[in-house]
C-alpha cells in the first residue's frame, strides 16, 4: 500500500452500488476526510435518485450530494463529435465506455473546484482502462488535483472481502447474487458492455439471456424496418422527418435497432495497460449511426478529404480509447474533422433487418455526385473517355521504368 496522502475533501464518482458505497466508507475511515458524491445520469437506464438516499444514509449532507442528468451533453458534446470521425477501435469497437469517461472526469474536476475539494476518487480497478481515462482527464483539466484510486490501495481484493467489509460497517447490499456477479456491466446511452464471468474464456459464446437492449437476429421481425435520417453538418437532427435532440436521436435509434437484432459485438481487445480483454458490447443505435454517417459522407466529402479522414481515424480512436480526449492532439484532430463536416448535409434511408443495417438511399443538396459524369449512358461530352489513356500512361511511367530495368526489355 502506498503512503497515504493528506486530503481534506474528496469528490467521489458514486453510483450508489456496492463497490462505490464501500469506497465511500473506506475513504471516510482511511483518509478521515469530507466526502462529496457525484452521480451522473448518462442514460445507463437505472434510477440515479436512490444514490441520494444511499449517500444520506452514509452521512453525506445534501449540499455535498451532486446528481446530474448529463444525457444531452453526453451525446451532443462527446458521442456526436466521435461519430463525425467514424471512430472505431481495432476495427470493431464503437468506444461506448471510453467516450463516457471524459465527461465524468470533467464534472469531477469542476465539482472539486466548486466545493474546494483537493482530490477526486473513482471505483475503477488497477487492471482496467477506466483508471487511465479518469485520471488523464482529471490531470489535463486540473494539473494539481489529487486522485485516490482505492482498488490500487486497499486490501479488498475479492467479492467476499467486499461483502465482509459491507457487513462490518452495515452498508446495505441490494440484490445479493451469491459469491460472484455473472457479468460486470457498464451502461450509458450509447452502449452496454459485458465482461467477466463466463466471458473470461474467449471460447464461450455469450448467453442469449445476457443481452439487454436487443433481440437476437433470429428472433427479430420477419419484415424490415425502413428509416430516414436527416444530417446537418455531420450530425443527425431528425428521424423520419421528426426533429429530435441528440439524446432523443440516440434513444430512438437504440429502440429501432434493438428491435431488429442490431448492435451485438463480441471481441478480444488490447487494453492500454497491456493485457488482452474479452468483452461483449451492445451498441444498437451507434451501429446504425456509423453506417449512415459513412453513407452521407460518400456523397458530400471530397475524395482526398474522405481518405485522409480514414487515415486519421485509427489514431483518433486510439486517443479516445486510451483516455486522451482532453489532449491537444485530439483537439487538433477534432478541429479538422469538424471542418470536414460543414457540407455533410442531407438524408440517408436505411433498411434494418435481422441484425443488418443496409443503406438503401442517400441524397444531399451538397452532393458531389454528378450523374452526368458517372452515367454509363451517353454523357454529352461531360467526360472525354479518350483522356483516360494519358492519365494511365503517366501513372504507369514509374512502373514501366522499373519493369524495364529489371527485365532488360
Amino acid at each position: 500500500m502506498k503512503e497515504k496522502m493528506e486530503v481534506k475533501k474528496v469528490v467521489l464518482a458514486y453510483s450508489g452500488g456496492l463497490d462505490t458505497s464501500i469506497i465511500l466508507k473506506w475513504l471516510q475511515e482511511t483518509y478521515k476526510c469530507e466526502i462529496v458524491t457525484f452521480t451522473a445520469d448518462i442514460g445507463q437506464g437505472e434510477e440515479v435518485e436512490p444514490a441520494r438516499i444511499k449517500a444520506r444514509e452514509m452521512g453525506i449532507p445534501d449540499s455535498d450530494i451532486f446528481i446530474e442528468d448529463l444525457q444531452e451533453e453526453f451525446v451532443a458534446e462527446y458521442v456526436f463529435p466521435m461519430f463525425r470521425a467514424n471512430a472505431i477501435y481495432e476495427g470493431e469497437y464503437l468506444l461506448g465506455t471510453s467516450i463516457a469517461r471524459p465527461l465524468i472526469a470533467k464534472r469531477l474536476v469542476e465539482i472539486a473546484n466548486d466545493t474546494n475539494a483537493d482530490a477526486i476518487s473513482h471505483g475503477a480497478t488497477g487492471k482496467g482502462n477506466d483508471q487511465v481515462r479518469f485520471e488523464l482527464g482529471a490531470y489535463a483539466l486540473n494539473p494539481n488535483i489529487s486522485v485516490i484510486a482505492p482498488w490500487r490501495e486497499w486490501s479488498l481484493g475479492s467479492r467476499e472481502s467486499l461483502m465482509s467489509y459491507a457487513e462490518k460497517y452495515n452498508i446495505p447490499v441490494e440484490m445479493k447474487r451469491g459469491k460472484e456477479s455473472p457479468f460486470s456491466m457498464d451502461a450509458n446511452l450509447l452502449h452496454i458492455s459485458y465482461e467477466g464471468g463466463p466471458l473470461e474464456d474467449p471460447w464461450n459464446q455469450p448467453p442469449d439471456e445476457m443481452w439487454r437492449w436487443s433481440v437476437s437476429p433470429e428472433a427479430a421481425p420477419n419484415e424490415a424496418t425502413f428509416i430516414e435520417l436527416t444530417y446537418e453538418k455531420g450530425d443527425i437532427t431528425a428521424i423520419d422527418g421528426k426533429e429530435m435532440t441528440p439524446a432523443e436521436v440516440l434513444r430512438e435509434l437504440n429502440k429501432l435497432a434493438g428491435e431488429n437484432g442490431i448492435g451485438r459485438l463480441d471481441i478480444v481487445e488490447n487494453r492500454f495497460v497491456g493485457m488482452k480483454s474479452r468483452g461483449a458490447y451492445e451498441t444498437p443505435g451507434g451501429t446504425v449511426m456509423l453506417k449512415a454517417h459513412r453513407a452521407i459522407e460518400s456523397l458530400t466529402l471530397d475524395r482526398e478529404v474522405a481518405h485522409l479522414k480514414d487515415e486519421l481515424m485509427p489514431r483518433y480512436a486510439s486517443l479516445i480509447y486510451n483516455g486522451f480526449w482532453w489532449s491537444p492532439e485530439r483537439t487538433m484532430l477534432q478541429t479538422a474533422i469538424d471542418h470536414s463536416q460543414l457540407h455533410v448535409n442531407g438524408e440517408v434511408r436505411l433498411k434494418l433487418f435481422k441484425g443488418n443495417v443496409d443503406v438503401v438511399g442517400r441524397k444531399s443538396g451538397d452532393s458531389l455526385f454528378d450523374e452526368k459524369v458517372a452515367t454509363f449512358e451517353e454523357d454529352d461530352g461531360a467526360y472525354d473517355q479518350s483522356e483516360a489513356e494519358g492519365f494511365i500512361k503517366l501513372n504507369a511511367l514509374r512502373l514501366r521504368t522499373l519493369a524495364s530495368k529489371r527485365t532488360g526489355k
